[in-house]
């Protein structure tokens, strides 16, 4: 028979993340510090929303772009928390999760063998999207020494004639990493030198813990040349109902909602609705949560001092990245070992990148309570390892 695969498809791994909570799924007692989704459920005005929106019969499709509702509100939104203003009736789409924001942005920007900046360790999505989009991915490996932010000497030295986009991870997942505004204004200064764009994924942006997120869309010049990516799942606890949105020059916002239209369609109705809630009065629950995160991660690093663990304090998204290398195993065969020692789920920091070795994600997105057991039995694991 004819192969019936795709020859780019096969070359993809799955997600690194997922290996090990299969396992967790079928081990009993077993805690698990590894998916990055929050643990609040949506606040209850959200919910709400949703369930009269389906109780109006509000069941049928939007506009491809998203509901002109929601759309105004994201507009606000990007305005009084970054000074950034979008037109919301030509620069913003919304999407289904930010994930898909990703997806169509790189197709609608790609020709082939064009490049990609991705720095790493960072979100999963960034490469495979790349190369689904016949593009290719050119790593820039972020370094522990430098808080794992990115430099614009890295940016600078890995630039070619066929480099296109720069993807901007900050606040990062994996590592808890956030980029200042000096860090950004340097990196806009080698952009427009290079004529590139930029691909900024501010998932994370509403959880910052040293000081208020920088766009660098905000910075002058840039606005033109990025695409924002945010969503609503981290932000407001709303993982599941798969909303997110792009803002960017209509020039690429308007080619990437041909593709919507022909895959997606639009982002699912009560979503919407639900959104359009979430970012009119949802504010002091975003900050509820912050304030909630910031306690977990500072008991993390506490924590982690306590252990003599290596760890840069990570000041954005609700993950810390401890660094195991003192240990002489690779980052899944300390994953492995803590999980069937002592059930305690991580994730490999290779999951992001090979530049990951030696390191270990870990989610704060849970009860302290949970927290608590899972890094006592942490402890418990590398008293052994040490002994």
């Amino acid at each position: 028979m004819r192969n019936p695969l795709s020859k780019t498809i096969v070359t993809i791994e799955p997600s690194g993340i997922r290996k090990f909570f299969d396992i967790v799924n079928e081990m009993e007692d077993a805690i698990s510090l590894g998916v990055g989704e929050p643990d609040f459920d949506t606040p209850w005005h959200i919910r709400d929303e949703g369930i009269y929106s389906l109780e109006k019969g509000r069941t049928f499709y939007t506009s491809n772009a998203g509901l002109k509702e929601l759309k105004i509100e994201i507009s606000k939104f990007q305005e009084r928390k970054c000074n950034l203003h979008y037109d919301y009736q030509k620069e913003i789409l919304v999407t289904v999760g930010g994930s898909e924001a990703i997806d169509i942005a790189m197709r609608a920007m790609l020709d082939p063998g064009d490049e990609v900046l991705i720095p790493q360790p960072s979100y999963v999505s960034y490469l495979p999207c790349t190369v689904l989009a016949n593009g290719k991915p050119v790593i820039i490996n972020l370094k522990a020494e430098n808080d794992f932010r990115l430099t614009k000497e890295e940016v600078e030295a890995a630039i070619t004639p066929r480099t296109k986009i720069l993807v901007l991870p900050f606040p990062n997942n994996p590592t808890g990493a956030i980029m200042e505004r000096s860090d950004l204004e340097g990196i806009a200064e080698v952009v427009q030198k290079h004529d590139l764009y930029v691909l900024s994924d501010e998932i994370y942006a509403s959880l910052t813990y040293k000081e208020e997120h920088v766009s660098i869309a905000s910075l002058p010049g840039m606005q033109e040349r990025t695409i924002l990516i945010n969503g609503l799942s981290k932000s407001h606890a709303m993982t599941g109902w798969r909303l997110g949105y792009a803002c960017g020059p209509e020039i690429i916002i308007q080619e990437m909602l041909k593709i919507h239209q022909f895959a997606i369609m639009c982002a699912p109705t009560t979503s919407q609705y639900a959104a359009v809630n979430a970012l009119r009065n949802g504010d002091e629950d975003v900050e509820q949560m912050r304030e909630e995160y910031n306690q977990r991660r500072r008991y993390l690093m506490h924590r982690f001092r306590q252990m003599g663990l290596d760890c840069f304090e990570p000041y954005g998204a609700f993950y810390c990245f401890p660094c195991i290398k003192e240990f002489g195993m690779s980052s899944d065969e300390f994953a492995e070992g803590l999980l069937y020692a002592e059930k305690v789920a991580v994730v490999p920091g290779t999951a992001f990148g090979s530049c990951g070795e030696g390191f270990i994600r870990i989610s704060y997105a849970y009860s302290l309570d949970s927290l608590k057991e899972a890094l006592d039995r942490m402890e418990r694991y590398i008293q052994k390892l040490r002994s």
